[in-house]
């Protein structure tokens, strides 16, 4: 461990946050030094804000769309990384934040990815390609949808059997131990985001297999 402070994360959510309550499970579980400091949610009824209250996460509701308000929120937080868990709208990468915010996305990229991909719509064109592979991606966020450097990338198969809710499952385990990961290795300094580029302090490979 290190004696650096903990790293201070506002997660981005649009869904049923179980990437936020993975992560605060594994920073329980694993000491990773960081805290979830903020989870930003644009409706008052998504099903991630009660299930993240109810873990005691402080949960911030910003209808408003812009950058403005969400910026503010994550500013008035203090945030030190920005984590987009499952979050649909696009996040302006402002000044501020350039190398400072990191979205995990369900598939191999540069494979399957870009706008409109997310969710079981990744699934499906995994599917449909025949791909043999897929896993999933926690990336670097830029301008440009799916398009940061790679931080991570966790691999599982592709059964003949499956549809996408079975393959959805499938990825969702290799992201539960993908995102850790990466915020493990950010806040412990392993691993820092400089211009767009990830750079590497230990030998930690960028490509692991479920």
């Amino acid at each position: 461990m290190t004696d650096a402070p903990r790293l201070r994360l506002g997660c981005l959510i649009s869904g049923g946050g179980r990437t936020v309550l993975n992560l605060q499970t594994a920073i329980d579980r694993d000491a990773i030094p960081a805290d979830i400091v903020t989870v930003i949610a644009h409706r008052e009824d998504l099903p991630g804000v009660e299930r993240c209250r109810a873990a005691g996460l402080p949960v911030e509701i910003v209808t408003e769309s812009g950058p403005g308000p969400v910026d503010e929120t994550l500013q008035s937080a203090r945030v030190d990384l920005v984590c987009l868990c499952g979050y649909l709208r696009r996040f302006a990468v402002e000044p501020r934040w350039t190398d400072r915010v990191v979205n995990i996305h369900p598939a191999l990229l540069p494979a399957h990815g870009g706008r409109g991909m997310y969710g079981d719509r990744v699934h499906a064109a995994v599917l449909a390609a025949g791909d043999r592979e897929t896993g999933c991606t926690v990336h670097a966020v830029d301008e440009i949808y799916d398009h940061g450097a790679v931080i991570l990338q966790r691999r599982c198969p592709v059964r003949p059997d499956d549809t996408t809710s079975t393959l959805a499952a499938r990825v969702f385990e290799a992201e539960c131990i993908a995102m850790p990961t990466a915020i493990r290795e950010l806040a412990e300094g392993r691993i820092r985001i400089e211009r767009g580029r990830v750079i590497r302090t230990t030998t930690t490979p960028a490509t692991d297999s479920a």
